[in-house]
């Protein structure tokens, strides 16, 4: 199938969006390139829905422009966009035929070709030999594919998708994200996704937005947003965070040195905000689990006097809690290369990790953390009477 006609980078300029007194967009400035998968990526409520709402058409900004190229399209109608998008719930029409409803667009834009555009389209998400049948007799997954075969035959500038595996269970939710991303790259169509869902974020875009009260809290590439956080509330929104309060005490070389309860480890000064009250972070996949007393290798920063609260196997990794002596739980992945559980509750532990992987943020160290898995993980840890 041949690739979108060029259009230009979608861009946001001081977007914002007032609902009365609340304010669901504050002031974005957004530039996605033609042909990028792009993701926004937030909690309910953080303002990603309706920034795509507005993109589409079906809501106005208060302040600010839209613009698709040169095309000015703040106050056009939906229809007047060549923008299409995929809502969750996939709005099939249920009394027409797979083909039909691929067709559907088509035939409304006077089409000649549609037979073969729509073929193509159903070839696209490998479910041509489903065309004869009606949405109620596909799974989810295969409705959602109909969907966006649907919304990427009338070539769009900009496909839109809200929360569009959400319905999924799962195992096709995964299978989906890679769907998606075959697609994306065949067509060359822009993707503009908006999930709460971190791993969708993460194995599909090119790049993510992490919105927190209408703003864009920090935007690039996945792996960058991972290993290198600027608040956090994305380290511990995307992913799981260890997060030590600490003081800064000096430093040593391209090092901040960081004391936290008369234990020092280091932070490269690049990833380190300024001030003296400090947050250490550290992800939990990064970090050695051993037994106490054993020797840590030079160089590596360490936290001594650990207690494992409770240990989960998770198949390919074990996931430690352990509790420092001053109260303070970390959690720690580590990867199951034996077939014997290492580590048992009550065992007396030190962990350690390369300096490199350290972060210094600072700011409420409860920023963005998922609240259910936080009392899950307390309770878990709790002392059983």
């Amino acid at each position: 199938m041949a690739t979108a006609e060029a259009g230009g980078d979608l861009r946001l300029s001081g977007v914002t969006k007032r609902f009365s007194a609340f304010t669901a967009v504050d002031g974005i400035d957004l530039t996605i390139a033609q042909g990028e998968f792009f993701a926004m990526l937030g909690p309910s409520g953080c303002g990603k829905t309706t920034t795509l709402r507005m993109v589409a058409g079906l809501e106005e900004p208060t302040e600010g422009s839209i613009h698709l190229g040169d095309l000015d399209v703040t106050h056009k109608k939906p229809y007047q966009r060549p923008v299409n998008t995929v809502f969750q719930n996939y709005a099939l029409f249920p009394h027409l035929t797979i083909f039909e409803n691929v067709a559907f667009g088509l035939r409304r834009r006077g089409v000649k070709d549609v037979k073969k555009q729509a073929t193509d389209a159903l070839d696209l998400v490998e479910l041509g030999h489903l065309a004869q049948r009606k949405p109620a007799q596909l799974s989810g997954g295969q409705q959602q594919r109909i969907a966006l075969a649907r919304a990427v035959v009338n070539r769009p500038q900009v496909l839109l998708l809200d929360e569009p595996l959400g319905a999924l269970d799962l195992k096709l939710r995964r299978q989906m994200q890679i769907e998606l991303k075959r697609i994306q790259t065949e067509v060359g169509i822009t993707f503009v996704h908006v999930t709460h869902d971190q791993e969708e974020a993460m194995t599909m875009a090119d790049r993510v937005a992490v919105m927190n009260h209408g703003k864009i809290e920090q935007l690039g590439a996945p792996s960058d947003l991972y290993e290198s956080p600027d608040t956090t509330f994305v380290a511990n929104f995307l992913g799981q965070s260890n997060l030590v309060p600490g003081t800064r005490t000096g430093t040593d070389g391209g090092y901040v040195v960081i004391e936290s309860h008369g234990q020092k480890a280091r932070i490269l000064q690049s990833r380190c905000v300024p001030g003296s009250d400090l947050l250490l972070g550290v992800r939990p996949e990064k970090i050695r689990i051993q037994e106490a007393g054993d020797e840590v290798p030079t160089g590596l920063n360490r936290l001594t006097g650990g207690v494992v609260v409770d240990a989960s196997y998770l198949g390919v990794s074990t996931q430690y809690l352990v509790r420092l002596p001053w109260g303070q739980n970390l959690t720690v992945f580590s990867q199951n290369l034996g077939i014997t559980e290492r580590f048992r509750d009550g065992s007396a532990v030190t962990l350690a990790w390369e300096p490199d992987h350290s972060f210094g943020l600072a700011g409420d160290a409860a920023a963005g953390v998922d609240e259910e898995a936080a009392a899950l993980a307390a309770a878990a840890s709790a002392p059983q009477g």
